[in-house]
């Protein structure tokens, strides 16, 4: 990735490149799920899930560890809900680095803290909220061989920012809107900023509206205040005063977006219509920018004609126990036989 947009990131010729083959995630167009909701659109999910630990941190995760290596850092560090921390538990020892997480206690997906672990980082819970770990990171930070690796480290957003460049790419123009999940609002930040620096190169000619979803238990750019004691299903987005609200909020008013926000109950049902819809599994932060689609269509706020690509941003497999439940489905036990099994199936 980062040697295919070499020329729009912050790195030299010295610059060590630490990679997984990150990037190059598919774009996937979903006409099902749009004539499902009756719609008239083109829709596009930016699959994200794909990535080397399976979420869009990786973009991010590659130049920040790597502009770390070239300044000599030792350590890498950052607070997590659990996909930041699976990315740089995986880019740490990929660069031969330490790596130290902190996430709230009991509040990561089982799926996300197995990467942790077996990357080898050195994982601590931290008796408080995302909020609270990172502040402790953040003074962290302040030492010389520690970086820090959330994403209030500019080179996140730098990496980040690629992904509008890859859809660009793909469609060749940008899209009409741009829906994706809010929590910390790096990547909100990181698309509008990717959109713009194309647009000046001159390679696409306009600039999507960007729609930006919260959870309502984690909605503080929506509400306009912090969440001292976020809560949601999306563990992802379970964050209450997000690193990079302001330049979100500039975002989604330069774009003429905004950001709202869906419920759990919302989130889940967008979750299993896109996997059953579309073949796409993803976890439940992820089916926010979903979930905000069929928020947004239903409010007749989706122009017929547009373009619209929506960004799900981790596998279904980091949360395997909400989609177990979600699914509403169980397993049925049969006999080793043919008949059994007809009778189960219906064709008796």
């Amino acid at each position: 990735m980062i040697r295919r947009y070499r020329s729009f990131l912050p790195v030299s010729d010295d610059t060590p490149v630490v990679s997984l083959n990150e990037g190059g995630t598919p774009l996937i167009e979903t006409p099902e799920i749009v004539s499902a909701l009756g719609g008239d659109f083109q829709l596009f999910v930016k699959y994200e899930g794909l990535n080397p630990t399976a979420s869009f941190k990786d973009r991010g995760m590659t130049l920040a560890v790597s502009k770390a290596v070239e300044r000599g850092a030792r350590i890498v560090v950052c607070a997590s809900t659990g996909n930041t921390s699976a990315s740089a538990a995986a880019y740490a020892a990929r660069a031969g680095m330490r790596c130290l997480v902190l996430i709230p206690e009991g509040k990561i997906a089982f799926g996300k803290m197995a990467q942790a672990l077996i990357h080898g980082a050195l994982t601590l819970e931290v008796r408080g909220n995302f909020d609270d770990a990172l502040e402790i990171v953040r003074e962290l930070g302040k030492r010389d061989d520690i970086e820090v690796v959330n994403s209030i480290n500019p080179y996140r957003i730098q990496g980040q920012k690629t992904a509008s460049f890859e859809v660009c790419d793909s469609l060749g123009e940008a899209p009409d809107m741009h829906f994706l999940p809010v929590g910390n609002a790096g990547n909100i930040t990181a698309y509008w900023m990717g959109y713009k620096e194309y647009r000046d190169a001159g390679n696409c000619s306009k600039l999507p509206r960007m729609m930006g979803w919260q959870a309502e238990g984690a909605a503080p750019i929506v509400r306009g205040t912090p969440i001292e004691s976020p809560e949601t299903v999306a563990s992802a987005i379970r964050i209450g005063n997000p690193s990079s609200w302001e330049h979100a909020v500039n975002a989604a008013s330069e774009s003429s977006g905004a950001i709202d926000m869906v419920s759990d109950e919302e989130i889940l049902d967008a979750q299993r219509m896109l996997a059953r819809t579309a073949g796409i599994f993803v976890e439940p932060a992820s089916a926010a920018g979903i979930a905000g689609i069929v928020k947004c269509h239903t409010g007749g706020g989706i122009p017929n004609g547009s373009t619209v690509v929506v960004t799900v941003t981790g596998h279904g497999l980091k949360d395997p126990d909400v989609a177990v439940e979600n699914s509403r489905a169980e397993s049925i036990i049969v006999d080793a036989d043919m008949d059994s099994v007809l009778v189960a199936i219906g064709l008796d």
